[in-house]
């Protein structure tokens, strides 16, 4: 269940458990008030026939009450239990006593002047029988309420919260993407969720004119450089020759000086050109930018082309390189064989592992995450090597036995220009593992990171395969 769903549900849950609540609370007090108002009722009933058999006896006597309560057994829609008791606790006039039920009598009494005891009582059956059905009836207007609370609420909030998860895939999208140009569209309804809309909207304009200016403000500053630099290289080059030729007899330490000064001039100046169009190209990446040729490519090919390009400086430090035979193309596989502290493992079901990407830019992945297993992997070390598919993805996984990566500084080895202390020691610019990440997400996948300080790291790339 998405987020947004489960606060919609909750919402919703909220909304109805109040609803049902205030119904059940106006339910119990239609109840209390009927039962109340009939109990009443029927203390008026028994009162009022206490005052008329009184006024009957005082007009004549035990006589004129006795025949007054016979006439209204007989006519009256319901008949009253009565008794008449004398000063010497004699039952002088009695109404029909079957069929009452002692339990379900409710009497009152009213003695009169000369100490005569009236006695009217009516039952509660009637009363209880109508209460029975009314609360049968609450019932079903209760469970009705119920159902219409849960639905009405779950329909009133999705209602509801639908610009909020408007607004939820468009933040979602930007992340996925890192585009800023996704527009969330306002409903026009004026109300504060609407509101919500148009600021979330102005937002994303400010922050894609600031994205957009500093974006043009870092390509120029690239095209700015590279332009000198390349110059600067070129004169160095040529003065470097020019150095060789006129001085190749006499080699004095001054010119010798002069060439390594002028040798590193161009070293240094290649390094900053690198820097810069890998920047570039992680821009270019992270902003959507990047132009892909997109073609089926098989992931044996990439890792194949990778190996190859790195066998030699791994047999040169010492680095024990695996590889798993099933996705190792054969003359690839051939030329591994006999390549000293190199080794091809049995692997099946890697050869048909195919990704849709730009062959160029996934070859750049895999001979970064190779350089870097590589590099930080001492003599007498391992780097494995393994494609594998798992559901839809395609898995690129290479695992090394270096030194680690500390667990402060495991979140940031994908940040730009970032090198940790115990990478200074080696030479590089701190751009690879971050132009790795662009490229991957710019193909749809992600790439991930694992390790422990003194036994080595896990980087494992997933590539969606449709």
């Amino acid at each position: 269940m998405t987020r947004p769903l489960f606060f919609g549900l909750r919402i919703a849950l909220w909304y109805a458990t109040l609803f049902v609540v205030g119904a059940l609370a106006i339910v119990l007090l239609t109840y209390y008030l009927t039962a109340t108002s009939l109990a009443q009722r029927d203390q008026q009933i028994i009162r009022g026939k206490l005052g008329d058999y009184a006024a009957a006896y005082a007009r004549g006597g035990v006589r004129v009450l006795e025949a007054t309560v016979r006439a209204e057994q007989q006519v009256a829609p319901e008949r009253l239990f009565v008794r008449v008791v004398d000063r010497g606790a004699e039952a002088i006039v009695l109404s029909n006593s079957e069929g009452w039920d002692p339990s379900t009598l409710e009497t009152a009494s009213l003695q009169l002047a000369d100490g005569t005891l009236v006695q009217v009582g009516k039952s509660t059956e009637a009363r209880e029988a109508l209460l029975a059905r009314f609360r049968a009836a609450l019932g079903l207007v209760t469970l009705s309420i119920v159902v219409i609370a849960l639905t009405g609420g779950w329909l009133a909030t999705q209602s509801a919260v639908f610009p909020i998860r408007r607004l939820t895939l468009a933040v979602r999208r930007i992340i996925r993407t890192g585009r800023t140009d996704a527009r969330v569209p306002v409903a026009g309804t004026e109300d504060a969720l609407d509101e919500l809309t148009m600021l979330f909207n102005t937002m994303l304009d400010k922050i894609e004119g600031l994205v957009e200016g500093m974006r043009a403000a870092l390509d120029n500053v690239s095209h700015d450089l590279r332009t000198p630099l390349t110059r600067l290289r070129g004169t160095a080059e040529m003065a470097l020759a020019a150095a060789a030729d006129e001085h190749d007899r006499e080699r004095d330490d001054r010119v010798v000086r002069y060439r390594e000064a002028l040798a590193d001039c161009v070293e240094e100046t290649d390094r900053v050109l690198v820097m810069l169009n890998t920047l570039m190209d992680i821009s270019e990446a992270e902003s959507g930018a990047m132009t892909l040729q997109r073609e089926p490519v098989a992931l044996a090919d990439v890792v194949a082309r990778a190996i190859d390009l790195y066998r030699d400086v791994a047999d040169a430090k010492g680095v024990a390189l695996h590889v798993a035979r099933g996705f190792i193309p054969r003359q690839a596989r051939d030329a591994l064989s006999v390549s000293k502290g190199s080794r091809a493992d049995a692997a099946s079901g890697s050869d048909d592992v195919v990704v849709t990407g730009d062959r160029t830019r996934l070859e750049q992945v895999a001979a970064n995450l190779l350089d870097n297993a590589i590099k930080y992997t001492p003599a007498r070390g391992e780097v494995h090597v393994e494609i594998r598919r798992d559901a839809d993805a395609a898995v690129l996984e290479v695992r090394d036995t270096g030194q680690g990566i500390p667990a402060d500084e495991l979140p940031r080895i994908f940040d730009r220009l970032f090198r940790g202390d115990a990478s200074r020691t080696e030479r590089g610019l701190g751009l690879g593992l971050s132009l790795v990440k662009a490229v991957v997400e710019a193909h749809g996948g992600k790439v991930e990171a694992s390790s422990e300080p003194g036994k080595g790291s896990v980087f494992t790339v997933n590539l969606p395969t449709r």
